[in-house]
């Protein structure tokens, strides 16, 4: 008899997202004793304490700051990885965000594909979590990166992210790689087929999930 894991819920919180069943497929990165297969990008607080997802990427397009990293982790149940810059935001600072964000309670961090080499490794010099770096296209030198601090990649490269990682994946069999899964179940295999050991999954917008709800509400009609 298969050995099925019981489950429980409450009745309001079983309205929640649920992250593709395919990426139970991965192998995992396990990260200070956790299996993380699942990672959802979003900083939305409501999103992130309502989903599945075995940890929060939490990364954004403005400068990081750490009222963001501390409101998502607040709302997290599970290990975040936060942003810390490497594009817009560059240098000292981000050795001193990956700092904070540690000392916050992050379990590891995320510097942006222009992150020069010599900022990883100061970054590595300065904190006790894996550095996270983000890899969107063939044009990086995965060598140095590894070299200069990096602990775990994240390809995030489009239509082109399967392409990445099995090239990736050649030259370095071992590395930990998480990657985007893309818009359907079939990319989510694909990239899982390519050597992804674990996939972001990108949620529907808060606005996308309350519409459903307020068709409902306006046809007088339960929630969902």
């Amino acid at each position: 008899m298969e050995n099925l894991a019981p489950k429980y819920t409450g009745s309001l919180r079983s309205f929640m997202l649920n992250v593709p069943e395919e990426i139970r497929n991965c192998s995992g990165i396990i990260l200070f004793g956790r299996k993380l297969r699942s990672f959802l990008f979003s900083t939305d607080i409501s999103i992130i304490a309502n989903c599945n997802a075995d940890a929060i990427i939490a990364v954004y397009p403005f400068t990081p700051q750490p009222i963001i990293t501390q409101a998502v982790m607040l709302a997290a149940q599970v290990p975040v990885l936060a942003g810390v810059g490497g594009g817009w935001t560059k240098g000292n600072r981000v050795v001193d965000l990956a700092r904070h964000a540690e000392f916050q309670g992050a379990a590891g961090v995320v510097v942006n594909a222009p992150t020069a080499n010599d900022t990883i490794t100061e970054v590595a010099k300065h904190i006790d979590i894996p550095i996270v770096v983000t890899v969107v296209n063939l044009d990086v030198d995965i060598d140095a990166r590894l070299k200069a601090g990096a602990a775990i990649l994240n390809v995030s490269a489009a239509s082109k992210t399967p392409e990445v990682i099995r090239t990736i994946r050649k030259e370095f069999p071992q590395v930990g790689i998480i990657a985007t899964g893309g818009p359907s179940t079939e990319s989510v295999k694909e990239t899982i087929a390519a050597g992804a050991n674990a996939i972001t999954w990108t949620p529907p917008s808060n606005g996308e999930v309350f519409k459903s709800v307020m068709d409902n509400y306006r046809n007088n009609k339960a929630h969902p």
